[in-house]
């Protein structure tokens, strides 16, 4: 007997669409419209049908037509630096969370620290019709969103300011909060601080290094070009310029960490060493507590929700000139930052 070859049917591409629901149900198109999209006008008994045909096929509404109707997705694209970056966690979930009470999508992407990588997705959304941004910036120029800002698409960046163009931001007071950690070290008896810090071009980077330098000269200290290294935050970048720091004759006896990573690759460099050095570092990080690290912390989920309530307040049709708002931080005491020199 011959086989007969049979070929299986394709598991993905053909989704159902409303000619099969009616067809399986036994009804005019307009009657499934009607009950996909909760109108008026259809029977108990022939909705039953329509919806015992719905769940048997796993059809799903295609959104297109009413978003060319509306006008409007009831969606809004967030991006971030580094979704890896424990500071963007609580940020992400709080743009979500706001996003949610307003019947909002939330989609992510993230820039990797890449300027083009960030214009690349920011226009990726804008092609899909995202009602909103909220943008984390990696570059500095932004002029590449005006037409899509003018277009009517909301915009809001977050933790650093927009480049070349006027929009609305929410920021943490990052200068505020490194003077205040610097002064917090000076108060506990150092004179020979060190920072080391993110990337010049960011500019976190340089208001943290702004404070820094503002507190040093409160205290009437000259700060020493070798106390001072901003760069890459890659461990191997920090552990040299934490190391360089501690040697020699006149080594600094308390270090200011300009970011979370760059904290968790001092807190490993000072582990192994028998003098004690003062640390305090921005941004709090995991196990912080128990291991006794002095931080600024700044609330990421008041950022990520200020921003977004902003940014829906505009879509509601706010209309004012762009907002800058500045959050505070919080020092946080919990032993290294208070060593005394040795």
């Amino acid at each position: 007997m011959a086989e007969t070859t049979r070929h299986p049917e394709p598991r993905y591409g053909n989704r159902p669409t409303m000619k099969d629901v009616a067809a399986r149900a036994g009804v005019g198109l307009k009657t499934v419209s009607r009950v996909v999209n909760s109108e008026p006008g259809v029977t108990p008994d022939t909705e039953r049908r329509v919806q015992e045909a719905i769940d048997a096929l796993g059809f799903r509404r295609n959104d297109s037509a009413r978003v060319l109707r509306k006008g409007r997705t009831a969606s809004i694209g967030l991006v971030l630096e580094d979704l890896a970056d424990p500071f963007y966690g609580p940020l992400s979930r709080a743009v979500e969370e706001v996003a949610r009470a307003h019947g909002a999508l939330l989609i992510n992407g993230s820039s990797a620290e890449d300027p083009e990588r960030e214009e690349e997705l920011v226009l990726a959304l804008c092609a899909r019709r995202v009602d909103g941004l909220i943008v984390i910036p990696a570059g500095d120029d932004h002029r590449y969103l005006e037409p899509e800002i003018k277009a009517g698409i909301a915009t809001v960046f977050v933790d650093r300011p927009a480049g070349r163009i006027e929009a609305d931001m929410v920021l943490s007071d990052s200068f505020g909060g490194a003077r205040e950690g610097v002064a917090h070290l000076i108060a506990h008896g150092h004179r020979r601080i060190g920072f080391i810090g993110d990337q010049p071009r960011i500019h976190t980077a340089t208001e943290r290094l702004r404070g820094y330098h503002t507190a040093m000269t409160d205290a009437g200290i000259t700060v020493e070009e070798s106390w001072v290294s901003l760069g890459s935050t890659e461990p191997e970048r920090v552990r040299l310029a934490a190391e360089t720091m501690l040697s020699g004759p006149e080594p600094v006896t308390a270090l200011f960490a300009g970011n979370n990573r760059v904290t968790v690759t001092a807190v490993r460099v000072l582990a192994g060493r028998e003098r004690p050095v003062a640390l305090v570092g921005f941004d709090d990080i995991e196990l912080a507590d128990l291991l006794g690290i002095t931080v600024i912390s700044q609330d990421a989920a008041a950022v990520g929700r200020t921003a977004a309530e902003h940014l829906f307040r505009r879509l509601d049709g706010a209309d004012h000139s762009p907002a800058r708002v500045e959050l505070p931080t919080k020092l946080i005491p919990r032993g290294s930052g208070e060593l005394r020199p040795a």
